[in-house]
């Protein structure tokens, strides 16, 4: 999640033609397109394969100083605590920040190209893993914390994951769940005008269950099978359905900025930030803050700033800022972290792999892709589909976006183009297997039932 930084207050929102026209200020041509890649990773004890606290001499307050020390990061803090980390001022890349229950996690630089990606991911991986090892700190790649209760998951000392938790229950019954026992990979990608938005944002949900597939990788709850490829997926059903799902007004005749607009203008706020403090007004809508009506800040109107804040508050499977992020995969290691902006990259980002991939999904029903975002979680790649599975749609779709990368044509060093980063999800679906899929063979064969190995043999 976003690290908001106190600041000079941005202007004041005086109609729905600030908020549509701040969105909209996000298109690009293609020639400025980029790929902002986010992942967490779960950080753990290497020697009890515990949790690790925020406090303490192997905590993650000192694995974030030993960042600063080795790596020329710089703190954002909240009072005294240390809550993300920036590079200097001038200089390019991107933001480390804590997500709830210890989750750290790299907001990448946006970037050219996947060969970029690639080598801004492992220099990240090789920055972590150096600070980690002194402090007996590891890192895992998956999306779902595989043996830790909720009780025993720390909990991070950042004002709006206080006000989160109080809510979350009031609201879905796996809420706390999503924010502390789970990891993702995300990727943030542009358009250049509200059609080019509305296309991508179209095929994207569509197709979100099938990359939720290809990467399910969270088949675990403390330290037992829980009966899903990805739990992260599932535990997204029932968090709060008034900012989560697939967006079916996307769908209809006359989409637009407008009507995404509309739709956040209803979905219930968290907490509104001035002075360095994160006041609780959960339950409320941002229309009440336009009206002026936010108990405690009465007659008190948003700034563009409170409209930014808000939008990261919308968990939706594709959310709509002023880029499209892709909200469907589970955590994993580095080739997955990669692939995954691989797999969007090839699908959104040429004009004849978009357009395959919008024909395959234009006469999906709204029935059909409900069902793909149930049944999915739990069977992957084995979920039924029109009388086949899952498996052969994510075969299309990974062809497609092969082409798309190809057609690109962004070669590195040794001639490779990005498509050469699509290889684990091809080994997969050469498998028929997922990770999750590997993992539960590992569970029952050579782990014998018990689950710590997975801290070695799934750790960075």
């Amino acid at each position: 999640m976003s690290t908001r930084v106190a600041g000079t207050l941005s202007p004041l929102v005086r109609s729905k033609d600030d908020l549509i026209a701040w969105i909209a200020a996000g298109e690009k041509p293609k020639s400025q397109w980029r790929i902002g890649t986010e992942h967490e990773k779960f950080v753990f004890d290497t020697t009890t394969l515990g949790p690790v606290p925020y406090e303490g001499e192997r905590g993650i307050r000192a694995l974030m100083e030993g960042m600063m020390t080795c790596c020329h990061w710089e703190p954002i803090r909240e009072g005294d605590k240390i809550i993300a980390l920036k590079r200097p001022d001038g200089e390019i890349g991107g933001t480390i920040s804590l997500e709830p229950g210890g989750q750290f996690e790299l907001s990448g630089a946006p970037l050219a190209d996947l060969h970029e990606t690639a080598q801004e991911t492992e220099e990240h991986l090789i920055e972590v893993l150096r600070v980690g090892a002194p402090l007996g700190i590891g890192f895992l790649g998956l999306g779902f914390s595989p043996k830790w209760t909720l009780e025993e998951t720390p909990r991070m000392p950042k004002q709006r994951y206080g006000v989160m938790t109080r809510y979350m229950p009031e609201v879905g019954s796996h809420g706390l769940d999503m924010m502390y026992r789970t990891a993702t990979i995300q990727v943030n990608l542009d358009f250049d005008s509200e059609a080019d938005m509305v296309e991508k944002l179209r095929v994207s949900l569509a197709l979100q269950p099938i990359a939720t597939a290809l990467f399910a990788s969270s088949p675990f709850t403390e330290g037992r099978p829980n009966g899903y490829k990805s739990m992260r997926s599932e535990v997204w059903r029932d968090t709060d359905p008034a900012r989560t799902g697939l967006l079916p007004f996307v769908f209809e005749p006359g989409m637009g900025y407008e009507a995404y607009v509309d739709y956040a203008l209803d979905v219930p706020m968290y907490f509104v930030y001035r002075n360095g403090t994160y006041i609780d007004v959960a339950g409320r809508s941002f229309r009440d803050f336009m009206a002026g009506r936010l108990p405690g800040l009465e007659g008190e109107l948003p700034t563009i700033d409170d409209w930014s804040d808000h939008l990261t508050t919308l968990f939706p499977e594709v959310r709509l800022k002023r880029f499209l992020e892709m909200r469907g995969a589970d955590g994993g290691r580095w080739g997955r972290i990669v692939g995954l902006s691989a797999l969007w990259v090839g699908l959104l980002y040429d004009e004849t792999a978009l357009a395959g991939a919008a024909d395959l999904v234009r006469d999906w029903t709204e029935e059909e892709r409900n069902a793909l975002r149930r049944d999915v979680p739990k069977l992957a790649l084995d979920a039924p589909f029109r009388g086949g599975r899952v498996l052969d749609i994510a075969r299309d779709v990974v062809h497609l976006s092969n082409m798309g990368l190809r057609n690109r044509h962004k070669v590195n060093a040794v001639g490779q183009d990005e498509s050469v980063y699509l290889a684990p999800l091809e080994i997969s679906l050469a498998k028929g297997q997922t990770c999750a899929d590997e993992l539960l063979e590992r569970f029952h064969g050579r782990w014998a039932g018990d689950i710590d190995p997975v801290f070695k043999e799934f750790a960075f």
